[in-house]
């Protein structure tokens, strides 16, 4: 399995395989770049390396909403399985790793997550208002996965196994920052605060840290 440079979890940059796949993968860059409305079938057609105008991608998807539906909701599913991945990866750091190293790896894979669904991150914000359906799709299949996942991985760790704590609420301070984090990238150009990732990290941990009780002790 191929990795990303940045967590070590799936590769982010897997080249797409098949003509259906060249297709979403090019249109969603499209659509990121110039806009949904602004891109025409036939410009969709030629970056797949289809004959523009010839109706190649109508084999596959019956209107350019149709092939918009089908690269968010292909987007959402493999979300589901990245998750559920990077959970099991960061379950074998347990007995490895001391807190603050899976703290920091647990933001580093959110940060990697929210990057990856750049040109999905300004689909959405130019073109997804229209499109109610798709912005339920976005919200249950990619954003609340994230938060879901952080819950279940507090919950789960062996320090804090007697903590009582709202794992919900910690997961929407820390899952929300590390979303801010890049969407602030993304639409104004710069780190927040000229932060780079490092140093977000490295506070993002020491916030973690503090938000959490004090750990059980460790039988």
């Amino acid at each position: 399995m191929n990795r990303s440079p940045e967590t070590g979890g799936p590769s982010a940059t897997r080249a797409p395989v098949s003509t259906r796949e060249r297709i979403i993968h090019e249109a969603l860059r499209l659509f990121a770049e110039r806009g949904y409305a602004a891109t025409s079938v036939a410009e969709i057609e030629a970056a797949s390396g289809l004959s523009p105008g010839a109706g190649g991608l109508y084999r596959h998807f019956r209107s350019k909403y149709e092939l918009l539906a089908a690269a968010i909701n292909e987007h959402a599913a493999r979300t589901r399985t990245q998750v559920a991945e990077s959970l099991a990866m960061l379950g074998d750091m347990e007995d490895s790793a001391d807190l603050q190293a899976r703290l920091s790896r647990l933001c580093r894979a959110g940060l990697a997550k929210v990057r990856e669904e750049s040109e999905l991150t300004r689909v959405f914000f130019r073109d997804l208002s229209q499109f109610p359906e798709l912005v339920a799709v976005v919200r249950e299949g990619l954003l609340q996965p994230m938060y879901d996942a952080m819950t279940t991985w507090f919950g789960t760790q062996p320090e804090y196994a007697d903590a009582d704590a709202d794992w919900h609420a910690v997961a929407a301070v820390l899952a929300g920052a590390v979303v801010h984090y890049r969407l602030f990238q993304e639409t104004v150009g710069e780190c927040p605060g000229h932060v780079d990732k490092d140093r977000f990290v490295a506070a993002w941990v020491r916030l973690a840290a503090g938000l959490l009780p004090c750990p059980a002790p460790v039988t």
